[in-house]
């Protein structure tokens, strides 16, 4: 065995020999030691210079790769699964409202800037799956071009990217070839996504890496040079952009990171034409280059994202109220510091983001049945509430009545220790606290906090709430020793119970109007029971008190708070998606994503088998050579001192390098997590494979197939026509054609490929027979509640909305119903008058109302096409504590082993005990 192994590398060495062309015209031998840095058997790759043929194949490719990722993009002309979420950005963007997503901002500003330059207003809002882009106007094809053309253009890079690495003509168009014809990134790059722009400019790395890489292996003869410099700067301007789509750029930064590691320690070995000072000028090169650049790109695409949301919305709410007060009209003017009794205050919430501490005209349904005390997150004359002292001040006459009593006489502060009574301004009732569960949070160490009692009413005990400051929280000597406004940060502690007024991130249900939980707690997180005063007005504190103000955070604030941010709620996505996968599933293809269904046609993400098992196959085939290579040389085998042999283990290496940092650090996450976050993994897996096939057919004599191009070139015309067999196949998933169950089921290889093949018709013929809206649709409509039949109906006050928002109400409607739910009419229900008794349920239902009155959607009721919150940017907001606050009812799910299997083995199963059909999740995946 070792006599062969040792033929093996002599014919290796010699073939290589006519292969290595040393710099400056050195004439060492291609087995001599090289003398500097420069690596043997390194030939100049240099993309600029390939032959006019290959520029003729690589445009050739490309108009392929358009007409593949182009036709019928125009179909499905309504809102495909994302598109609801990242259209509706691009929406905010040109609306000015600020919105907060885990995903940085880049690839949304280019599709928000390519509807904008094709004339779309920013009206529609892409809520509803299913919505027609065409009626309105969207201009939705123009959109769905970036990220198609982007597709488009990873083939090109793909291609110049092989090159650069050494390989022939043949292997990188099939590369090229195997990327046109792959069924999941075809899907991914026609619609309004991130992923597309994420892979191209992961690719652009790729490939400006790998130009630097092979300059610096050229010797010093190339360092410093013009192509030197250009292909790191575009290494970092690839960083910057990868980084700037998602986050899964890291993983990019990690993998050019490491191999510049590699490249400075080599550096640092060469003692003979490297010295320390030119060492260290590699050394600023790559750091001004590979950190400073991406991380100035990185943040002046948060410059742009915060000039264009200058306005509030739907994300504000996750932001801190410094961060809050830098929009349009949610600055306030300057307010008196001092908070005095009488004062007329709103209280926030310090850790949740929550909100005002709120009450409104309605009564909690369970408990005690008082009015109920919410965290509200918008201002409002409901948040205002009077801090009395615990009996009302003393005139000429006695005790003075009224919640006025308080604007005459010397304003008396409040200090650390007072104990108050906060009376709310708009419904006459003053907080309160006692020994009753809460409706939702049920916990013995949580007691119901409620609005209690009426104009004129003195109150009782349990109305009485102590101010305890919080020193270490608090902003300056003053306000540690007395309230201030904003600068005061205190608990407010229930004399009677000891427990401290607490919020959390729960929310209420459709009787709360979804507003977030408020409860008095025993044992309840510190940070959650923080609060301090936001407006306070007194008629005593005139113009020329002291005022005070929020601090104005500063750019670099802002960004530094929305990273945070984002990265709490990124890490809190870990419930169960009915799409979601995990990451052993993902090389293997195990199973794909429901995008879109509708008039018995559907879109469904899966992968080309034939490119994910090859490209898998050949990361197994490396790392068994890795493995075997490290066993034999431990034992003394001198294989490395084989130029082929050391090649083929750094070339290929560098790839599965690339390849691994992109997909094991999904492991470590219990995020939810889908097929779509394989796919830059896949582009470097697919160009190890292209690597593996040129080493065998083109640099090893051993084999024969060096000396056979034909069979080499045999075997790419084979391979590609089979991927492009294997693509038509699957083609109706990815372009939402017309399909039969026969074809479909023919072609469905792995039980856990859930595609639902019964959308489709048994027959071609019976598309023709069908209107395009009256066949068997894919999407599964959530039950749509019945028309009540109107007895009596009254509108119910509930709390303004802020301006240009929809409006909120509430109708209460009665209707009755048999044992088996069975609406009864009128004459029915008088026929079991005193014959049977009647049991009360209660059920809400949210009326959302545009400005011109028109009901835009019903809170309560899903209907067909409504996307649900999408996981990644319509969760909510996070508490600042490290650890979240166990509120007795929301517990995330584990991501373990055992629910993974559960989750991919079936997404649920009907009565029938076959798989629920592929179209009733409309949840978006981020």
């Amino acid at each position: 065995m070792a006599q062969k192994d040792a033929s093996l590398s002599t014919e290796m060495a010699k073939e290589t020999s006519d292969r290595t062309k040393r710099p400056q015209g050195k004439a060492d031998s291609a087995n001599a030691k090289a003398k500097d840095y420069s690596s043997q058997g390194v030939t100049d790759n240099d993309i600029f210079m390939l032959p006019g043929s290959d520029f003729q194949l690589l445009g050739f490719l490309t108009a392929v790769a358009a007409l593949v990722r182009l036709f019928r993009i125009y179909q499905p002309s309504s809102v495909v699964f994302d598109e609801v979420h990242f259209g509706g950005f691009a929406s905010k963007y040109i609306k000015g409202r600020f919105f907060m997503d885990v995903h940085p901002p880049l690839a949304k500003l280019l599709l928000t800037l390519t509807g904008w330059l094709a004339g779309f207003d920013g009206e529609f809002d892409f809520k509803d799956i299913g919505k027609d882009y065409v009626e309105p106007g969207v201009p939705y094809v123009a959109m769905r071009l970036l990220p198609a053309l982007m597709g488009v253009m990873t083939i090109p890079t793909i291609f110049l990217t092989l090159k650069a690495t050494g390989c022939r003509t043949m292997t990188a168009a099939m590369g090229a070839g195997l990327l046109i014809f792959e069924n999941g990134l075809v899907t991914q790059s026609r619609l309004i996504l991130l992923d597309s722009p994420l892979i191209i400019f992961t690719a652009f790395t790729a490939l400006a890496w790998t130009c630097f890489t092979n300059q610096h292996e050229q010797g010093p003869s190339k360092a410093f040079d013009a192509s030197w410099w250009l292909w790191l700067v575009a290494t970092g301007l690839g960083l910057g952009a990868t980084v700037s789509v998602k986050w899964v750029g890291l993983f990019t930064i990690a993998w050019v990171g490491s191999l510049t590691v590699v490249q400075l320690w080599v550096l640092l070995g060469d003692t003979t034409t490297v010295p320390p000072r030119k060492w260290f000028k590699h050394f600023l090169a790559r750091f001004f280059c590979l950190v400073v650049i991406p991380l100035t790109f990185y943040l002046g695409l948060f410059a742009i994202h915060f000039i264009c949301l200058v306005n509030p919305g739907d994300g504000d709410g996750f932001m801190s109220s410094e961060f809050q007060a830098t929009l349009n009209s949610k600055a306030m003017q300057d307010v008196p510091a001092n908070v005095v009794l009488g004062s007329r205050v709103s209280i926030r919430h310090h850790n949740t983001h929550g909100g005002y501490l709120h009450s409104h005209n309605h009564m909690y349904p369970t408990g005690s049945k008082q009015q109920q005390i919410t965290l509200y997150p918008h201002k409002d004359e409901n948040n205002i509430w009077l801090l009395e002292n615990q009996t009302q001040p003393e005139g000429p006459d006695g005790p003075i009545a009224g919640r006025n009593a308080w604007d005459t006489g010397e304003p008396l502060p409040v200090r650390d220790g007072t104990v108050l009574r906060l009376y709310h301004f708009v419904t006459d009732r003053r907080l309160h606290s006692h020994d009753v569960r809460p409706p939702v949070s049920e916990a013995d160490w949580q007691n119901e906090v409620s609005a209690y009692g009426y104009e004129g009413f003195e109150g009782d005990a349990n109305d009485y709430f102590r101010v305890e400051i919080v020193k270490s929280l608090s902003d300056g000597v003053a306000a540690k020793e007395h309230v201030r406004t904003i600068e005061t940060k205190f608990r407010l502690i229930h004399t009677m119970t000891g427990c401290a007024l607490f919020s959390h991130k729960v929310k209420l249900p459709d009787w709360g109007f979804d507003q977030q939980e408020v409860t008095c707690a025993k044992q309840g997180t510190k940070p959650n029971s923080i609060w301090y005063i936001e407006q306070n007005e007194h008629p005593l504190l005139g113009t020329d008190a002291e005022k005070v103000n929020y601090k104005n955070p500063g750019f670099l604030g802002k960004f530094w708070e929305l990273q945070k941010v984002m990265w709490t709620t990124n890490a809190g996505l870990v419930e169960s998606h009915a799409w979601d996968s995990r990451p052993p599933s993902w090389p293997l293809l195990k199973r794909g994503i429901n995008f879109w269904g509708k008039d018995r046609r559907q879109i469904y993400l899966i992968g080309n088998p034939v490119v994910w098992w090859s490209s898998t196959a050949a990361i197994c085939i490396y790392l068994a050579f890795k493995a075997l290579s490290i066993l034999r040389w431990q034992r003394g085998f001198k294989d490395y001192d084989n130029i082929n042999f050391k090649r083929f283990d750094y070339e290929i290496g560098s790839t599965v390098l690339g390849w691994a940092f992109h997909y094991f650090p999904f492991f470590l996450m219990q995020r939810q997590l889908f097929l779509h976050h394989y796919f830059p993994a896949l582009y470097f897996a697919i160009i190890a494979l292209c690597q593996v096939y040129d080493f065998v057919t083109n640099r090893i004599s051993a084999l024969g197939l060096k000396d056979r191009p034909a069979i080499g070139r045999s075997g790419v015309a084979a391979f590609l026509a089979v991927s492009i067999l294997v693509f038509t196949l699957y083609a109706p998933l990815s372009y939402g054609n017309q399909w039969t169950q026969g074809a479909c089921n023919r072609v469905k290889l792995l039980e856990r490929w859930d595609f639902d093949c019964s959308v489709f018709p048994t027959e071609w013929s019976h598309y023709a027979l069908e209107s395009p809206s009256s066949g068997k649709t894919a999407q599964t409509a959530a039950p749509i509640a019945q028309e009540l039949n109107d007895k009596k109906s009254r509108e119910v006050n509930v709390t303004p909305q802020p301006a240009g928002e929809p409006s909120v109400s509430r109708v209460e409607k009665v209707e009755y119903r048999d044992q088996e739910g069975n609406i009864l009419d009128e004459n029915q229900v008088r026929e079991l008058e005193g014959k049977v008794s009647f049991e009360t349920r209660y059920e809400t239902r949210t009326r959302v109302i545009d400005a011109e009155g028109k009901e835009v959607a019903d809170g309560a009721v899903e209907a067909e096409g409504i996307a649900p919150p999408h996981p990644d940017v319509e969760r909510l907001p996070e508490t600042a504590a490290d650890v979240p606050e166990d509120d007795g009812r929301e517990y995330p799910a584990a991501a373990s082993p055992e629910r993974d299997i559960r989750n991919e083995a079936s997404v649920e199963q009907a009565d029938n005990g076959r798989p629920r059909p592929a179209n009733e999740p409309q949840e978006a995946t981020g």
